[in-house]
């Protein structure tokens, strides 16, 4: 084959691609077709080329024109890092917007059933003995007792880690169990608030409150809403088996279930920080209003990640369930 007279029949058909691939963003619906079609007919001079004559220039040319072509026709793969950034900016921020009158319930719920438990037991010694022998109160409320050396109890990285992956555990539990109808959901927040509730009337009792909060605080607020999260995502989940809308039961399981990964995901993070600051931080020497001051901070950056973030992606359309492109085409459904 003549690889001039070759490029001269054709050459016109690879310059016309070359400029409908650098206006492939804002090509019109015959400009697309016209570079699918040139597309392929460029595959199969390159194909043709390297049968007949495989001259390494006119090669290098063809293989960079299709290459570049296919790449405008199918679009071209998100980088993982760009993933990751639309995960954290948009999608769980999004998610977690989505689900927050049933964290900011349960938080409601939680906060209040501590709160009593906790004046019930200090007001009534006869509850503390109940719970616990006198010895052990004493050693759990006295200073340098169980309460305060638990936090400096292991080497901070090694606290760190047992810490974020005892909460890695209770938050999964709260998300996945909700499928339950709720039930071990509602089990797991009774749980925590009751351990928190003895340890506050405990240390109450004890006249040592300021202590337990300067401890509770700077870690716990962030933990404590992480938790939240996990349950209101949770709760949500099982209540979509008792009402699952306008949907099938199975869609709209699947739908709330990928958006309870994503929650997932990401409240590995959040725990993952909140674990930092209980290991470096609470039993750190600085002073009460320093470690709580700390706490308050991160709290409210997570806040108004929340609120700010993620109430702009929600309103932008994003759910924290896949894009319409990963997830494909659904079925209609009767409304």
């Amino acid at each position: 084959m003549d690889v001039d007279l070759f490029v001269a029949a054709h050459g016109a058909e690879w310059d016309r691609l070359a400029a409908l691939i650098r206006r492939s963003g804002r090509l019109s619906g015959p400009e697309a077709d016209e570079l699918v079609h040139l597309y392929q007919r460029t595959a199969t001079h390159l194909s043709t080329a390297r049968s007949a004559a495989p001259d390494p220039a006119l090669l290098a040319r063809l293989s960079s024109l299709v290459a570049r072509a296919r790449s405008a026709v199918a679009g071209t793969h998100s980088p993982a890092w760009r993933e990751i950034g639309l995960f954290f900016s948009r999608r769980f921020p999004a998610a977690v917007y989505l689900s927050r009158r049933w964290w900011l319930a349960s938080s409601a719920a939680f906060v209040l059933v501590g709160g009593v438990l906790a004046a019930w037991i200090a007001q009534n010694p006869e509850v503390q003995t109940a719970i616990v022998a006198p010895e052990q109160i004493r050693q759990l409320t006295a200073p340098g007792g169980d309460f305060e050396s638990y936090y400096s109890s292991e080497p901070a990285a090694s606290f760190a880690a047992q810490v974020w992956t005892n909460n890695a555990w209770v938050a999964a539990g709260a998300l996945v169990l909700g499928v339950l109808l709720c039930l071990p959901v509602v089990f797991i927040l009774w749980s925590n608030a009751l351990n928190l509730g003895v340890s506050a009337g405990l240390m109450a009792d004890a006249d040592r409150l300021d202590v337990f909060f300067g401890l509770i605080v700077p870690h716990g607020l962030l933990e404590l809403t992480a938790v939240f999260v996990a349950a209101g995502a949770g709760l949500r989940l099982g209540w979509t088996v008792i009402d699952p809308g306008p949907h099938t039961r199975t869609a709209a399981l699947a739908r709330e279930g990928r958006a309870v990964v994503a929650i997932a995901l990401g409240l590995a993070g959040v725990l993952l920080v909140s674990g930092v600051i209980e290991a470096f931080v609470t039993p750190s020497g600085l002073p009460t209003w320093g470690r709580i001051g700390i706490g308050v901070l991160a709290e409210a950056a997570f806040l108004t990640y929340v609120f700010v973030l993620g109430r702009r992606a929600a309103h932008a359309g994003e759910t924290g369930d896949l894009t319409a492109e990963q997830a494909g085409d659904l079925a209609p459904t009767s409304g």
